[in-house]
């Protein structure tokens, strides 16, 4: 296997309020917020095990559409382990609900998947995962 071309840095979301969606994350994953700048355009997230999610200002957001592919696209979402049961998931479910997430699907398959999906407060979708 070739050595890699470059080790990813962070992951960046776009959205109209970044230093609102930066503390929506906070209390989901933990870490530290930094507004470097001071002016609220470009907010970092470093999370526990140094990894980084940055929010950067976008106005006019068009927001994902699930689960549309020609319209909209998700094109990206954040997979979040709440945990090895589905008691665990319910407990998160709760507390990203009350955060401001909003529901866009939680239908588990008849048991065949692992994962409900949300919307955080500027529109982009995110899974909590029931990782064993």
């Amino acid at each position: 296997m070739a050595a890699p071309v470059a080790r990813l840095h962070n992951v960046v979301l776009d959205c109209p309020d970044p230093r609102g969606l930066a503390e929506f994350y906070a209390e989901i994953i933990g870490g530290t917020i930094h507004d470097e700048d001071g002016d609220g355009q470009w907010v970092d997230l470093v999370a526990p095990g140094r990894v980084k999610v940055s929010f950067q200002r976008v106005a006019d957001l068009a927001t994902a559409e699930w689960p549309r592919s020609d319209k909209n696209a998700q094109q990206l979402h954040l997979d979040l382990d709440a945990g090895p049961t589905w008691a665990d998931v319910d407990a998160a479910e709760k507390r990203v609900l009350a955060l401001g997430a909003r529901p866009l699907d939680l239908d588990d398959g008849d048991g065949k998947r692992d994962f409900r999906v949300y919307a955080d407060p500027a529109g982009h979708p995110f899974c909590l995962c029931m990782i064993p």
